[in-house]
C-alpha cells in the first residue's frame, strides 16, 4: 500500500518594503545622526571653544552691568593672540578675589607683554608705547577728565599683560594687584548674551588700540 507523500508547501517570500517605508526609515536614521552630530558639536564647542561667564561686579560698566552674561572665546590666547582693547577673562592670579568670590575676573587688555603703560597725559589720558589712547568706553569721575586718578608708568613684563576696568574709578584692576600672566587668560568676551535687551557684540575700539605702535 502505497503511502501518500503530505505536499511541501511553498515558501513563502517575504513582502517588499514600500517606497514611502524605506523613505521614512531613512528619514528617521538621518534626523537620529543630525541630532546626536548636533550634540556633540554643541558638548565640543561649550567645553573646547566658548564659555559663558556672569558679570558679578561693576568694574567694567558701561560696557558690562552687572548679571550680564557674555560669550568668552577660548581659543584666545592659545590660537589666536590676544590685542589690546580685547575685554577677556582670566583666573585669579592670586589675591584679586575675596573667599566665596569666584575663580574669574573680567578685564580689558591695556598692555601687552613689552608695553609701557603710562597716566596720565595733560587731557586725562593714558599713553602706550608713547601713543595716547582715546577710551570712549571709561566711566569718568564727575567733574575729572582723567581714565585713572592717579599717575602712573609701568613697563609690563615677558609673559603678563596689564588690564584695566572700563569703570576706572570703582576697579581694582591692575594698578592694585599688578599685571596678570597670559597663561591665566580663559578666552576673549566677544558677545554680550544676557539679558536679552544687552545683546551686543563686545568691541574692542581697534580703530583707536591698532595705532598703538609696537615696543
Amino acid at each position: 500500500m502505497s503511502g501518500t507523500h503530505p505536499h511541501a508547501e511553498p515558501h513563502a517570500e517575504p513582502a517588499a518594503e514600500s517606497e514611502p517605508e524605506r523613505g521614512g526609515l531613512r528619514f528617521l536614521r538621518d534626523l537620529v545622526i543630525i541630532v546626536v552630530v548636533a550634540l556633540l558639536a554643541s558638548f565640543l564647542v561649550k567645553a573646547y571653544l566658548v564659555r559663558s561667564f556672569y558679570i558679578p561686579s561693576a568694574s567694567m560698566q558701561n560696557t558690562l552691568l552687572v548679571g550680564d552674561r557674555v560669550l568668552v572665546n577660548e581659543l584666545v590666547p592659545g590660537v589666536v593672540p590676544l590685542q589690546r582693547g580685547d575685554v577677556v577673562v582670566f583666573q585669579d592670579p592670586g589675591g584679586w578675589l575675596g573667599m566665596g568670590q569666584g575663580d574669574d575676573l573680567i578685564k580689558r587688555v591695556i598692555g601687552l607683554p613689552g608695553d609701557t603703560v603710562s597716566c596720565c597725559d595733560a587731557e586725562g589720558r593714558l599713553s602706550v608705547n608713547g601713543h595716547a589712547v582715546d577710551e570712549p568706553y571709561v566711566v569718568l569721575e564727575r567733574g575729572s577728565d582723567r581714565v585713572a586718578g592717579k599717575d602712573f608708568e609701568i613697563t609690563v613684563p615677558e609673559g603678563r599683560i596689564w588690564v584695566m576696568g572700563d569703570n576706572r574709578y570703582d576697579s581694582a584692576d591692575s594698578r592694585v594687584h599688578g599685571t596678570v600672566p597670559v597663561d591665566d587668560v580663559v578666552g576673549r568676551a566677544f558677545v554680550t548674551t544676557w539679558p536679552v535687551s544687552r545683546w551686543s557684540v563686545l568691541s574692542r575700539y581697534g580703530d583707536e588700540w591698532d595705532r598703538v605702535p609696537t615696543p
